[in-house]
């Protein structure tokens, strides 16, 4: 009887996301540690937001001086290319089948 074994086909995993969230929950609790403990601390301070008031429903005054652009158009002379065609009588090849 032939014995198949899953492991020696398997398939092989990555393990990078579960090294990276490893990695993440022991400096969350190292950090977490160092406050507790009193290691480091934090002074924060109290602050106060700014009063800030907003008139609606003006649109904003622009001056804007602009050039004028003008569209037309003027006679003016350049060279033109002259092309010239001609007949002429030539040999041309031909290829063909004959049926004997």
């Amino acid at each position: 009887m032939v014995e198949v074994r899953n492991d020696v086909y398997g398939e092989r995993k990555s393990g990078a996301g579960k090294t990276l969230l490893i990695v993440a929950v022991v400096i969350a609790a190292v950090v977490g540690l160092l406050f507790a403990t009193g290691f480091w601390s934090a002074d924060v301070k109290e602050g106060a937001l700014p009063e800030v008031s907003v008139k609606g429903g003006d649109m904003p005054d622009v001056d804007v001086k602009s050039k004028e652009v003008v569209v037309g158009t003027k006679e003016t002379t350049v060279d033109v290319p002259k092309v010239e065609t001609e007949e002429k009588k030539i040999d041309v090849p031909v290829v063909g089948v004959k049926d004997d």
